[in-house]
């Protein structure tokens, strides 16, 4: 019996989806300022912010005994935004509950979104990450993206873009 099941998500999951958000990108909040976590705490905390996700994306969750507890979500291109070229599908707000980790929904979930992205015919897809956000650099480079450039900084951390070519 498998302890997890994945599903695509709806706009009845966005409150959930602000939870796993809140907990899974809560981990980092000691490794930022108390200004930058105050800023990325408002944006997770902001439920119309998964709303407009998943009116953009394909939203992949991870349930646990009916609980959400890991969600990506996969943004076709044409959708570009200052970090995210025109032709480019996206990865957003890959996270995982932190009582949940270590168990491979991360990286199921990113395998969703690429195989997803491939049955729509997307030529690349593409990913921003920073350097506290070890475990999912691990799954993005082992799942085959590559780092593409460094990006300015963002709550006071460094960034990366990342490719995948499909």
């Amino acid at each position: 019996m498998n302890l997890y099941t994945y599903r695509n998500a709806t706009l009845d999951d966005a409150e959930k989806l602000k939870l796993v958000g809140l907990n899974s990108f809560g981990q980092f909040k000691n490794q930022l300022t108390v200004e930058h976590w105050e800023k990325l705490k408002t944006y997770l905390e902001n439920e119309d912010n998964y709303v407009y996700l998943l009116s953009k994306s394909t939203c992949f969750i991870c349930e646990f005994e009916e609980e959400i507890i890991g969600m990506a979500f996969v943004i076709p291109n044409g959708n570009p935004t200052d970090i995210f070229q025109e032709n480019w599908a996206y990865l957003r707000m890959v996270g995982v509950h932190t009582h949940f980790a270590g168990n491979g929904i991360g990286r199921q979930l990113t395998q969703m979104c690429i195989d997803f992205a491939r049955t729509t015919n997307e030529k690349t897809i593409a990913l921003h990450t920073s350097e506290f956000m070890d475990a999912a650099r691990h799954i993005y480079e082992t799942a085959g993206f590559y780092k593409y450039k460094e990006l300015e900084p963002r709550l006071g951390k460094r960034y990366w873009l990342y490719l995948l070519e499909l």
